[in-house]
């Protein structure tokens, strides 16, 4: 089984699906269900507008962003959590 979102790319008539490959399509409309969708302003905010010419220097200023993230989980709680969504506690 292969789930997948209802993005355009993820379809097409001519498909031929090897034996045992079952898609799976969300419901439409439904973030909650695939929270990592609402991640990518967060990822493109430091890239926006901006030109790279050596391909490490956007990688560089990805992977900073990234710790930056790390380091402020609230941020990104803020944009994932659902107010239904279970909390997990740590038992530890």
């Amino acid at each position: 089984m292969l789930v997948l979102d209802r993005a355009g790319w993820h379809s097409s008539a001519q498909l031929k699906l090897p034996e045992g490959i079952h898609l799976v399509f969300l419901p439409p409309y439904s973030p909650e269900v695939q929270p990592a969708e609402r991640l990518w302003p967060l990822s493109n905010e430091p890239l926006a507008n901006r030109v790279f010419t050596p391909l490490d220097e956007l990688e560089e200023i990805q992977a900073e962003h990234c710790r930056w993230l790390k380091a402020h989980p609230e941020v990104v709680h803020a944009h994932t959590c659902f107010g239904w969504w279970p909390v997990l506690v740590d038992s530890t």
